[in-house]
């Protein structure tokens, strides 16, 4: 009977053990993408953490594709100052906007680490003097084509928007005749979204239309090379690009792309190592390139890219930061590079033999990635999300033959100067 009463209070004393010890483990959830294999990474890098922390648990949280939505998720959020997310990854443009929401992970240990990122991310990431997100990957956007075929018919990576659409009407007219009646030249970002902004942007930059709203706050959008540009585009659709690349988001292209269904992509370097998966269609058949040039004489990619919050609103701000800085350290980050194909935010994994070696793009298309074309999100913060949709609205608008693009810009120009205060001005 003794025994008994005694194993009994044993069980009891371990029971409540084990009750403080799972009450002591802290919690921390980090809202991350699941674009291509995004979020798989994010939970693998979790268990990493787990394993070195033992009294941390956390938890990845699933958020949508779209940044609109995802950043409309965020708001619900923040306006009810929630802790139930810890961390949050932010688009690059969105720093000048959500700053107020987020410390400065100066506070928390970042100053012993920020000196290996790029510096003109750094900058883009500091809000009067505060750290609001630690850099985690960039982006800028390339241009996808499948080598086998310009072989297969004699051409060349196109160099101009001329040669792309040249280019993609023979090789698309060539796999319809041979059997193939759902292939198409060319598929892109034409959703009525910040990826369409992304596209638009490189189209108008490079045909020498400047950057919608210019650094020193004037609204330039409204100018002859801009709406050739644009024109020229629309008439992709149902040409070159099938009529539903108007709803087209990333992984819509990138589905049809590795289905080997199109000759030519628009995409982020993402779509590389998933290109060459075990179950695509055209893996080891394609490459990337700089994307066309315009009037301008050069092409022009998008600055992308993600960074890691911490929300003023977690309980646990310390914990939380230190997750964020470990998801953004060289280690984790050089296994998103070779898994994933996201480009570092470190400068030394440029030079790392194992990431070039699973994507080799990422040396030979350096200059893209340091070089390419910021949204006009800082000139324009906190206003830039209401910028940029009354933009890529208004080239929506084109794309579905609803406006011309004159038409859409010379609106579009009155509208962002309503908004914004700004003088008009040209690049």
């Amino acid at each position: 009977m003794k025994k008994s009463v005694v194993l009994i209070l044993a069980l009891a004393m371990i029971l409540v053990v084990s009750g403080m010890v799972l009450a002591e483990k802290v919690e921390i959830t980090v809202a991350t993408g699941a674009v291509g294999i995004e979020y798989d990474l994010s939970v693998e890098a979790a268990q990493r953490y787990m394993e070195l922390h033992p009294d941390v648990v956390v938890n990845v949280l699933d958020t949508p594709d779209l940044a609109q939505d995802r950043l409309g998720l965020y708001l619900q959020f923040f306006e009810a100052k929630s802790s139930e997310v810890d961390v949050y990854q932010i688009d690059v443009i969105w720093p000048g906007d959500l700053a107020e929401h987020f410390v400065d992970l100066y506070e928390y240990g970042a100053e012993r680490v920020i000196s290996q990122h790029f510096p003109a991310i750094v900058e883009n990431n500091t809000v009067d003097g505060r750290l609001v997100a630690i850099p985690w990957f960039t982006d800028a956007g390339l241009l996808y084509y499948r080598s086998d075929l310009l072989d297969k018919y004699g051409l060349e990576v196109p160099q101009t928007w001329d040669d792309l659409t040249r280019t993609a009407k023979m090789i698309q007219a060539g796999e319809r005749a041979a059997g193939n009646p759902d292939f198409w030249g060319y598929v892109w970002q034409g959703n009525s979204y910040e990826g369409l902004t992304c596209n638009a942007l490189e189209w108008v930059v490079s045909n020498g239309g400047g950057t919608i709203i210019s650094p020193d706050k004037k609204v330039t959008i409204n100018n002859s090379n801009a709406v050739e540009i644009i024109e020229m585009t629309a008439n992709w659709v149902g040409s070159i690009s099938p009529d539903g690349v108007i709803g087209f988001g990333e992984e819509d292209a990138r589905g049809m792309w590795e289905a080997g269904n199109s000759a030519f992509m628009r995409n982020w370097p993402y779509a590389y190592s998933l290109g060459n998966s075990e179950d695509s269609a055209i893996a080891g058949k394609f490459d990337v390139a700089p994307l066309p040039a315009g009037n301008s004489g050069r092409g022009a990619a998008t600055l992308g890219g993600w960074q890691l919050a911490v929300s003023k609103y977690s309980e646990h701000p310390e914990v939380a930061a230190d997750v964020a800085l470990y998801l953004a350290s060289y280690e984790e980050q050089k296994i998103r590079a070779i898994k994933g194909s996201m480009n570092p935010t470190i400068q030394a994994l440029y030079s790392d033999a194992e990431v070039l070696q699973a994507s080799p793009f990422f040396g030979s298309l350096y200059d893209v990635f340091i070089n390419a074309a910021a949204r006009p999100s800082t000139v324009t913060s906190p206003r830039y999300n209401e910028v940029s949709t009354k933009f890529f609205t208004a080239v929506h608008s084109v794309l579905t033959g609803q406006n011309d693009a004159q038409t859409a810009l010379e609106e579009l120009e009155l509208d962002l100067e309503d908004l914004t205060g700004f003088e008009i001005g040209r690049p």
